[in-house]
């Protein structure tokens, strides 16, 4: 990561803490867990470290094995934690500071965690200020909407390539791993990592998290795939629909509705419309076709360093959308005993519309 990209975000992050009032923010990542933020502010990408900013001062804490890679990585002052425990070492960092108001993320860290981290010192005050780092990676730049629009170019070669090669008898964890395997041919990091592809086929796409079992693909399956690739970070989200052989017309007509729906709600997308509004945009054409009770999720959601990210499209959504957003649309209709369908892109939010992402993708089903 360009290293003036993560100065420029740290003294946003400084501005932020001015504004509320932190002498120090702080932040730790374990086994991985809340490695994306860690990345967002200082660059570094291992499984464990803990952060510390305050006006003057950005340390990054990390063990042994991450020396040489901290230090490539990050252009923050890198300090190992030795023998001590990593809430130890981030503790000791702080109290070199003097800080006395310090923010963590209580969405972020275990209990017990923040316990180690408050001992020692009564006196020092700690602030929930869990909104301040998404509220910076929302508005994604243009280096980061390029690598998302990488990511959906070889999550859609990927899908093409191995849509050339499904057979009758194929199971869906079959077409999941080969669906991996050619996004990381692609040059890209993998998959979602901890989120596996949804493959769901015949009456399990009714399932909108029907993840990948050993069912072989049969003749007049439909399957429905959410999947999505991760380039330097970034993810893409995408789902497209296949058949062995023609489908039932009933699936004609939920596909129809649902381009409807997804290509409307699309087209209702700028900045300053809610996400609630959106929504509704989509649910509304799939109200009218009567299957209003067959979309039982919200219609989209922000993607980035991770899958789920803010805003949100949903009924309950009080989000107003921004420049710089990256969400998805996808519309789903399910129907137990007999199937689904979902079909979704990733868009780019601008002050006067969408932009597409998920370019030269066609969105209707392709019979095998």
């Amino acid at each position: 990561m360009n290293h003036e990209t993560i100065w420029s975000r740290v003294a946003s992050l400084r501005e932020r803490m001015r504004t509320i009032g932190l002498d120090a923010f702080a932040m730790i990542v374990v086994e991985r867990s809340n490695w994306e933020g860690a990345y967002y502010i200082s660059g570094f990408r291992g499984s464990s470290s803990g952060i510390v900013i305050t006006q003057s001062d950005a340390v990054l804490i990390t063990d042994g094995r991450y020396a040489t890679q901290s230090r490539s990585q990050s252009p923050f002052d890198v300090r190992l934690q030795g023998q001590r425990s990593l809430t130890g070492a981030i503790r000791a960092v702080l109290a070199d500071t003097g800080s006395l108001r310090i923010g963590y993320e209580s969405d972020r860290i275990s209990v017990r965690k923040f316990e180690e981290l408050r001992l020692e010192n009564a006196s020092v005050e700690w602030v929930d200020a869990s909104d301040v780092l998404p509220l910076l990676r929302r508005k994604k730049d243009a280096e980061e909407i390029a690598l998302i629009r990488k990511a959906a170019d070889c999550a859609r070669d990927a899908y093409r390539k191995v849509l050339s090669r499904v057979h009758e008898g194929m199971t869906e964890l079959e077409f999941s791993a080969a669906l991996e395997y050619e996004i990381r041919c692609c040059g890209a990091e993998g998959g979602w990592g901890d989120h596996g592809f949804i493959v769901a086929s015949g009456s399990r796409s009714a399932l909108p998290h029907g993840m990948a079992t050993d069912k072989p693909l049969a003749k007049g399956d439909w399957v429905t795939v959410d999947y999505g690739a991760r380039v330097e970070g970034y993810v893409s989200d995408i789902t497209r629909n296949f058949a062995i052989g023609e489908p039932p017309s009933r699936v004609r007509e939920i596909e129809d509705v649902l381009l409807r729906a997804h290509e409307a709600a699309a087209g209702a997308i700028r900045a300053g419309v809610s996400g609630r509004e959106v929504d509704l945009v989509a649910r509304k054409v799939i109200q009218d076709a009567g299957y209003g009770e067959c979309f039982i999720h919200g219609l989209g959601h922000a993607i980035g360093l991770e899958v789920h990210e803010s805003p949100r499209l949903s009924p309950i959504s009080a989000d107003i959308l921004q420049e710089g957003d990256v969400v998805t649309v996808e519309p789903g209709i399910y129907i137990e005993g007999f199937g689904g369908m979902r079909i979704e892109d990733d868009y780019l939010v601008t002050a006067s519309g969408a932009e597409l992402l998920t370019e030269d993708f066609d969105r209707r089903l392709s019979v095998i």
